[in-house]
């Protein structure tokens, strides 16, 4: 699954235009690596994103195509 989707998906962004831009600006990492919107994400990847003068990592722990609001949270767990 792409980053971009994934990001939407799991609700970490709330758009998939500006999980793009977060790419595009190098605002995403994937294992410690600067994603671009279209990098694959697998289970067990650690994404990194930074927002300003902050920045959050999760841990992939599932990939699904869509899901609910409710079930967003299952697809990461945040690390720091």
């Amino acid at each position: 699954m792409r980053v971009d989707k994934f990001l939407k998906n799991s609700r970490l962004i709330k758009r998939r235009t500006v999980a793009k831009e977060a790419c595009d600006q190098g605002r995403v990492f994937i294992n410690d690596r600067q994603a671009k919107a279209g990098t694959e994400v697998e289970v067990g990847d650690i994404i990194r994103i930074e927002f300003g003068t902050s920045s959050v990592a999760a841990k992939v722990a599932a990939l699904t195509e869509s899901c609910r609001k409710e079930d967003a949270a299952g697809m990461y767990e945040i690390i720091e």
